[in-house]
């Protein structure tokens, strides 16, 4: 071959081999930047998530621990059979046991001044029940013992309560649940006040009441220790079916404060739900009255309560404090029962969801359910039901 075709082909050759080299690097580069990509969506988690279910009052009438009477004791648990499964469904739940379990070595009693069974406590922890509120109008009806009993039964069971406390410390013990998803709520809880019974001197830490300052505080301090923070309180009129000015100021000064979720007990009636914008832009949910779960009053909206479910989410790595509640869902419930021999509520206590309700529960149950319904989600249109 001619000495310069020997070149040539040299030179064809180099250039062949640049050329392949050059696009083995563009595709290495590719697959690189390809699997960067992998490793960065493998570091970027969902976003962590929990759900939550609170229920309202229960007030153990007369009527209700006489019909929970066994040979051996009581037994509550039946009761809530029918709703069980959506207490259970959710990572955690919080109720308002409105009565005292002071036991029955106090004795026994029913309005004005109520006293319940221990076991009140046993039922509740085996339906699905994790956190009990205990600051109500009725903390104080059997005095510091009564708190000191039911606390110890509290106790003795694991489950978490507050807003009624045996010690100073106990009430600093600001209560937060962890969860296995990593994201950790702290439960607070206070009262407009105890039915005129003054709160002993020096033992403030006996309930909480409403109070602007210390509520900022126990919020402040529940930022620093919790991812969410949910807020029980008792507050309004009995038997009123919307809040009055004074719930809605409380509730925003909570919104403002950093509440996440606010939950409304004492009205004995359902009051709606709504959204709420904090001072800092937050958002927060709150229904100002969630009705009572289980009682023996005959009124029909006062044997209607419900259920509230809702989800929190937390985004991952982010650099500030941010629960996003989502997903709103409401579970109207009716508390059935049988007459006794005077023509009252009096046996076979029954909690169940007003959509499996009959004629023979509640007169005109689903016309009653439909009014419900839009009562409840009329300031909260996105609020779905069970």
């Amino acid at each position: 071959m001619p000495s310069k075709q020997k070149t040539l082909c040299f030179i064809f050759l180099l250039f062949l081999s640049a050329c392949m080299g050059q696009e083995e690097s563009t595709r290495k580069g590719a697959d690189h930047a390809s699997s960067d990509r992998k490793v960065t969506e493998k570091e970027t988690p969902p976003p962590k998530s929990i759900t939550i279910a609170a229920v309202g009052d229960l007030l153990i009438h007369r009527p209700v621990f006489e019909d929970a009477k066994t040979s051996s004791g009581y037994n509550f648990t039946p009761i809530f059979t029918p709703v069980k499964k959506y207490l259970k469904e959710t990572t955690l739940t919080v109720a308002n046991q409105e009565t005292m379990i002071g036991g029955k070595e106090l004795g026994l009693s029913s309005y004005p001044t109520f006293n319940s069974p221990y076991e009140v406590g046993d039922a509740l922890k085996n339906i699905g029940v994790d956190v009990v509120s205990i600051a109500n109008n009725h903390t104080l009806d059997q005095g510091e013992q009564g708190i000191k009993n039911a606390i110890s039964h509290w106790k003795a069971i694991s489950m978490v309560y507050t807003g009624a406390y045996l010690n100073e410390q106990d009430q600093k013990n600001i209560r937060v649940v962890q969860t296995e998803a990593g994201i950790d709520v702290a439960f607070l809880s206070y009262t407009y006040g105890t039915n005129g019974i003054p709160v002993p001197d020096g033992k403030a830490y006996l309930v909480n009441l409403i109070d602007k300052a210390a509520i900022e505080a126990d919020i402040k301090k529940a930022e620093k220790l919790s991812d969410a923070i949910v807020v029980n309180v008792h507050f309004g009129d009995e038997y009123e079916r919307y809040p009055n000015q004074s719930q809605k100021q409380t509730a925003q000064m909570m919104a403002d404060a950093g509440a996440d979720v606010i939950l409304g007990h004492h009205p004995h009636v359902l009051q709606p739900i709504e959204r709420l914008e904090g001072k800092n832009g937050n958002d927060a949910l709150v229904i100002y009255s969630l009705g009572n779960f289980l009682s023996a009053q005959e009124n029909i909206y006062r044997r209607i309560g419900g259920i509230l479910q809702l989800e929190m989410e937390k985004a991952p790595k982010q650099d500030k404090r941010e629960i996003i509640i989502k997903n709103p869902v409401f579970i109207p419930t009716v508390v059935d029962y049988e007459l006794n021999a005077n023509n009252i509520a009096g046996r076979d206590f029954r909690v169940l969801p007003m959509s499996k309700a009959d004629e023979s529960v509640m007169p005109d149950v689903k016309s009653i359910h439909n009014d419900i319904r839009k009562h409840m989600s009329q300031w909260l249109p996105e609020l779905t039901f069970k």
